[in-house]
C-alpha cells in the first residue's frame, strides 16, 4: 500500500467541533460555493457519501466507513478509476484549535505511482488548505 499524506494544518476550532462538521456529509452545503468549479464538479452528498467528477480523472464517490469520534473519518472509494482509502486525522493541539491531517492510501505499481504522485500530492495539498480555512 502507498500512502500520501497532506502537511499538518492548524485548525482555530475544538476538535470535537470541527469533528462534527466533518463526519456528516451534509455539512459539505456551507462550503460548496467555495470549491473551483473548473477542478471539481456535479457534487451531491448525504450524511455518508460524497459524489464529485474532476477533469480528466471522472466521477468519484467516497462512502465514510469508520467514524471514531473526535479523532477520525476513513472513507473509501465507491465508484473511482482508482479505488484509494482516505483518512482525516483530528488531534487536540489547545482546548479551542486542533490540528488536521488527511491521508490516502492505494494500491500502485511503481509506473502508475509515478503518474499520479504529484497531481495527487497538489490536490491533497488543496483538500488540507480548504478545511483548514472553514468556519466550523
Amino acid at each position: 500500500m502507498t500512502t500520501f499524506e497532506s502537511e499538518v494544518k492548524v485548525i482555530p476550532f475544538s476538535q470535537e467541533r470541527v469533528y462534527e462538521k466533518l463526519s456528516n456529509l451534509n455539512n459539505l452545503e456551507s462550503i460548496k460555493d467555495r470549491l473551483p468549479q473548473d477542478k471539481v464538479n456535479d457534487i451531491s452528498f448525504d450524511t455518508d457519501t460524497l459524489s464529485f467528477s474532476v477533469p480528466a480523472i471522472g466521477q468519484l464517490t467516497l462512502k465514510i466507513i469508520e467514524r471514531e469520534p473526535s479523532k477520525c473519518i476513513k472513507f473509501e472509494t465507491t465508484n473511482s478509476p482508482l479505488p484509494f482509502n482516505l483518512w482525516i486525522q483530528l488531534v487536540e493541539s489547545a482546548p479551542e484549535e486542533c490540528k488536521l491531517k488527511i491521508t490516502i492510501g492505494m494500491e500502485l505499481n511503481p509506473f502508475m505511482k509515478g503518474m499520479i504522485q504529484k497531481p495527487l500530492k497538489e490536490g491533497l495539498a488543496k483538500m488540507a488548505d480548504m478545511l483548514a480555512i472553514i468556519h466550523y
